[in-house]
């Protein structure tokens, strides 16, 4: 059974056991009716202690029911019932009371919880809203500024905070928990009226609620659940609770039934299915990870050290020259101490990480290492002196892998007489910030190499992805086609800000040259002042490489604030001349069928090259590396509730070569994603 039911005397426990998180799945709910049914029908009991055996308590409800047919009960049925009991219901809280666990937490008359555990509603990161009451009984256990923070925002708080703000009642031993429950369900049984949360009396607080959309404004723009979780929450002030909870409902249901919503449950199951890898058992032998070995102590190879360093794993970090050495390891401590003052780090652990760091100047120092990551400058005679270096030093059964973001294993891999050693391993910068880590697979990397990646990304906190050999694997190479036109476009008569604005208001953090000055005009550029082939030559050749010079697509003054540049204008309206480029009004559509509809193409073509192992892949590269809006639900998702018959109308109207898989599905009415 899911729920064990017994006795403690005068005290019915109900104890439910659905691992791994204890989703509150329609058997579960069944069983928990079963029990408030029998305490009700038991004159002899007294109250009712719900708690949950394994590792936390119930973790939210089983979203693999949304979109089924209800079962009953339904979690909003089973919560009233626990609120209306006679008999006082104590909730005993470990682990976490998440989404519905933290409304059948406060459904119930009193939460004891150890000091570990934590309360909260993620439901707006999947779309919705608590819809069980969790947006009416919240503000009137914890007023209106804490239930907007739940609700609105979806971070869960600790326990010793949710006691302070009145909906935890009482503290916990650790290993105590049960047996402290009981104690405290026999100390409130004859307590009488029953304290229910419905019932408490909640005043306006406009202040708090102009406060907390002030304040958030910025984190959610575009999203329609944390609106939606902000209105419910106004509308449990001063208005009845069942008023409150019918307008909650109809919330709800607008939430589940829309794109935003079924879009960030597509990325939240998307995430997990790109950690398994096709072709390779899930028991599959890993190679032990003890030390990691970089090459390079600049930006990206600084920022993957940290991964590492704060996974508790040593790392030894290679330079060429002393005070590059130098300068990467201060870069890493100087992070690092940012990252305390911010409250993120103690400065015991920042020593901790900084003590696991190695610096040095030898590659022979890496003999011992059982990974080792290139990082360094992205040339492909470089990177293959490196790896038949390494293959000389580096012990057996060490992992080798390049960061390359463009480059093709498989020739780096042919340095060595070990390519079923090799991957690419390429992390996004600010490598220790970004959480995209794209896995590259070469033709004869082995299956434990793989599995062996897979399982330290988990480790180092990154959401991996499988991608096969090709140019500029997933991310990358879907970039490549959006930036080529937008460069097209300034030609034939946009200007940089309104495609940026275009990608804006679509949801991203920055558009195409908003993101090149950010990078650095001048990566790539040939280094020829006077060799000017484009634009972006033209503003290399000037000294306009982005933020770091002033001076872009954009100016920009100290605090890189970017504004318009006439010197900009000037350089596309010569190269209109020079080029005679037929000008026209370019439309805010125009620029996402030729920006954003080459994307969905392109990933057509790796899904049908096998670059990538399923078109959720992509979405989850998107999401994690680019900065797409997850309410969009990454590119390919994107592409399905555009319509693929709109998206190949449009790349036919533009003149580009359709990827006979996307013309296919489009002609058959199929789908890129479930």
């Amino acid at each position: 059974m899911s729920v064990t039911i017994h006795r403690h005397g005068d005290i019915l426990i109900a104890i439910a056991d659905n691992p791994p998180v204890n989703a509150l799945s329609a058997p579960v709910r069944l069983e928990l009716k079963a029990a408030i049914e029998q305490a009700a029908g038991d004159a002899s009991i007294r109250a009712v202690v719900i708690a949950c055996a394994g590792r936390t308590f119930f973790a939210g409800a089983d979203i693999t029911e949304f979109g089924k047919p209800p079962v009953e009960p339904l979690l909003p049925e089973l919560v009233d019932m626990i609120e209306g009991s006679d008999k006082p219901v104590v909730a005993a809280i470990h682990g976490t009371a998440l989404g519905g666990g933290c409304e059948v937490a406060i459904a119930s008359h009193y939460r004891i919880t150890v000091p570990s555990a934590k309360l909260g509603t993620p439901e707006v990161k999947l779309g919705l809203l608590p819809g069980a009451g969790g947006t009416q009984r919240l503000p009137r256990l914890a007023g209106v500024a804490v239930a907007l923070e739940l609700v609105a925002k979806g971070d869960p708080i600790p326990a010793s905070v949710a006691k302070d703000v009145g909906i935890v009642d009482r503290l916990a031993g650790e290993t105590s928990l049960l047996d402290d429950a009981i104690a405290y369900a026999r100390e409130v049984a004859d307590i009488r009226p029953l304290p229910r949360a419905s019932q408490r009396p909640l005043s306006p607080d406009p202040e708090a609620v102009a406060a907390f959309e002030r304040a958030n404004a910025r984190r959610f723009r575009g999203f329609e659940a944390p609106a939606a979780n902000i209105a419910c929450v106004v509308k449990a002030t001063g208005t009845p609770y069942a008023e409150g909870v019918e307008f909650e409902r109809q919330q709800f249901m607008k939430l589940m039934f829309g794109v935003q919503s079924a879009a960030q449950r597509h990325i939240f199951f998307a995430e997990r299915k790109a950690s398994k890898i096709d072709g390779i058992a899930d028991d599959v032998a890993q190679r032990p990870i003890a030390r990691v070995g970089i090459i390079g102590a600049g930006t990206m190879g600084g920022g993957i050290a940290m991964n590492f360093l704060s996974a508790g794993i040593p790392v030894t970090i290679v330079e060429m020259q002393q005070d590059a050495l130098d300068r990467g390891t201060a870069t890493i401590r100087r992070n690092y101490d940012a990252t305390a003052a911010k409250g993120r780090m103690t400065a015991q652990q920042v020593d901790r990480a900084m003590a696991l760091l190695t610096p040095t100047l030898s590659l022979q120092d890496l003999s011992d290492a059982d990974l080792v990551i290139e990082a360094v400058y992205e040339e492909m005679s470089v990177k293959q002196d490196i790896f038949g270096k390494l293959d000389a030093i580096c012990k057996p059964g060490a992992i080798l892998a390049s960061n390359t973001s463009y480059l093709d294993i498989d020739v780096i891999a042919a340095a060595t007489k070990r390519p079923q050693d090799v991957l690419g391993l390429h992390f996004f910068s600010p490598a220790n910030v970004m959480k995209l880590l794209e896995i590259v697979r070469g033709a004869a990397t082995a299956d434990d190499v793989l599995a062996t990646a897979m399982a330290l990304s988990k480790k180092i906190r990154k959401v991996a992805v499988i991608a096969g050999v090709c140019h500029g694997f997933i991310g990358n190479r879907m970039l490549e086609p959006r930036q080529v036109e937008a460069m097209k476009l300034l030609l034939e008569g946009a200007t940089p800000e309104q495609v940026d604005r275009v990608h804006v208001d679509f949801g991203m953090p920055m558009g195409p040259f908003q993101m090149a000055d950010l990078a650095g005009v001048d990566i790539g550029w040939h280094r020829d002042p006077n060799r000017i082939e484009s634009i972006r030559d033209a503003l290399a050749a000037e000294g306009r490489w982005g933020q770091k010079k002033q001076a872009g697509f954009y100016d920009y003054d100290d605090r890189r604030t970017a504004s318009n540049s006439p010197r900009v204008a000037e350089i596309i309206e010569d190269f209109r001349r020079k080029t005679g480029t037929p000008q026209h009004e370019i439309t805010d559509q125009e620029i996402v069928e030729r920006t954003l509809y080459p994307m969905v193409n392109e990933g057509a073509k790796i899904l049908a090259e096998g670059k990538a192992q399923r078109a959720s892949d992509i979405d989850v590269v998107w999401i994690y590396g680019y900065g797409w809006p997850v309410y969009r639900g990454g590119p390919m998702f994107w592409a399905d509730t555009e319509g693929l018959k709109k998206i190949v109308e449009g790349l036919d109207r533009h003149g580009f070569d359709v990827a006979p898989l996307l013309r296919e599905k489009a002609e058959q009415g199929g789908r890129f994603t479930s």
